[in-house]
């Protein structure tokens, strides 16, 4: 049974930082695409970063770009996402997700893989 787990959320202050990682599980997914996604209430989910089958590229959102950092540790089966300078509009529960194939989409439907989420917040 293939699982992913986030890890790494929580309460942060405009401007900090917080580190998300996604333990995956149940095959390995070195030679996937996988990514970052966040949903706020009341809104649709929507693509925040992604890193090719063996992290050769990444593909970041215009609204997090220069601030969040994607990567993946294969031998862990482990992907994380770096967020730095963060504002309240960061705010939302944040999802991993991976896909089979090596290719990065920012399409959530492409992704047949899907964590439970975590949450994050900013305060102003």
């Amino acid at each position: 049974q293939v699982q992913l787990v986030e890890s790494g959320g929580g309460l942060v202050q405009a401007g900090g930082s917080l580190g998300l990682s996604c333990a995956a599980s149940g095959r390995t997914f070195s030679s996937s695409a996988m990514g970052w996604f966040r949903q706020a209430p009341g809104k649709e989910r929507e693509f925040v970063a992604a890193i090719s089958g063996y992290g050769w590229r990444t593909s970041y959102a215009d609204s997090v770009k220069g601030r969040f950092t994607i990567s993946r540790d294969n031998a862990k089966n482990t992907e994380y996402l770096q967020m730095n300078a963060l504002k309240p509009e960061d705010t939302a529960v944040y999802y991993c997700a991976a896909r089979d194939g090596s290719y990065y989409s920012a399409l959530p439907r492409d992704y047949a893989y899907w964590g439970q989420g975590t949450q994050v917040t900013v305060s102003s």
